[in-house]
């Protein structure tokens, strides 16, 4: 498990270690990552969609997607209050004029859904015995990983200024303590052992990775049920961010996750202001790192 473990995190870090300057050809890796990640959430459908007995689970899982939800959101929220208590921070006043259209926000949220709902559609009634599912989505999210790994490093972003940023360090830090805490807390609701628990909880939103990992490691229903929580952690965020980003900006830049530099950043700027971006993509760059070594460690002790 530890090689394997290895193996998936390996190219994200190769590809950070290479720096690019071909304009076209970052262009080429965006389009190439967007694609990869539906390609990827297909797969986890068409695995779902193979297994026995799928019909029957569906009331265990949904059940355990709720109480990962319920307990990271409370958790998480709870983390990021206190570190608001000790470290506060100001928000400007809403750009009026740039708020990003929220149901187009909201639509493409659902479209990762819709991409597992497609393929397990295919593997339940036209492909249910179609071979090396499993080894291909291995393959693709290593793939999938090295490009993002090339993206972070080609983004313009100084990883030391990012790690001297003290708000989305702490940012960071709050979620990921308090993901561990609440994985803890959820072992006797899922009944798995702790460290499979703290896999789960260590997604921080990161749905295509987190779907095919612990899919991997744990089989596709609870490769389901990472996806689920992952995917419904970006939803919340975007319905919670305009909420409380003024009162509480840690927390709404916080329960983000990892979305925070990427899907949910246009409603963290329109909501909090240009004061909220440096601090959400610090936040957001450093927890698209953990999730994956941390994920791959605590598998790796099973």
């Amino acid at each position: 498990m530890l090689t394997g473990a290895l193996l998936i995190l390996a190219p994200l870090f190769l590809g950070f270690a290479i720096a690019l300057s071909n304009r076209q050809l970052m262009t080429v890796i965006h389009y190439s990552v967007e694609a990869l990640v539906y390609f990827i959430l297909a797969l986890l459908g068409l695995g779902l969609g193979q297994m026995d007995g799928l019909l029957g689970q569906l009331g265990t899982m949904a059940a355990q997607v709720a109480g990962l939800v319920l307990v990271l959101l409370v958790a998480n929220m709870a983390g990021l209050w206190l570190f608001h208590r000790w470290q506060p921070m100001h928000t400007e006043a809403a750009e009026t004029g740039s708020r990003p259209g929220y149901g187009r926000l909201f639509l493409a949220g659902l479209k990762p859904l819709l991409s597992v709902l497609v393929g397990a559609l295919l593997g339940y009634f036209l492909f249910p015995d179609l071979p090396m599912v499993d080894d291909v989505a291995t393959w693709a999210l290593m793939l999938l990983l090295f490009l993002i790994g090339l993206q972070l490093r080609n983004a313009g972003l100084s990883l030391r200024k990012l790690l001297m940023n003290r708000q989305g360090l702490g940012i960071a830090l709050a979620l990921v303590v308090s993901s561990l805490v609440a994985g803890l807390a959820l072992v006797p609701v899922l009944d798995i052992p702790w460290h499979q628990s703290l896999a789960l909880a260590s997604g921080f939103g990161w749905y295509s990775l987190s779907g095919i990992v612990i899919g991997d490691a744990l089989g596709p229903a609870w490769g389901g049920v990472a996806f689920l929580n992952d995917v419904l952690r970006e939803i919340i965020a975007l319905a919670l961010i305009p909420l409380v980003i003024h009162a509480r900006p840690a927390m709404a830049i916080g329960y983000g996750g990892a979305t925070a530099m990427d899907f949910t950043l246009p409603v963290i700027r329109s909501s909090g202001g240009l004061a909220c971006v440096p601090v959400a993509i610090a936040s957001g760059f450093l927890l698209s790192f953990l999730s994956p070594v941390l994920m791959g460690v605590f598998l790796s002790l099973g």
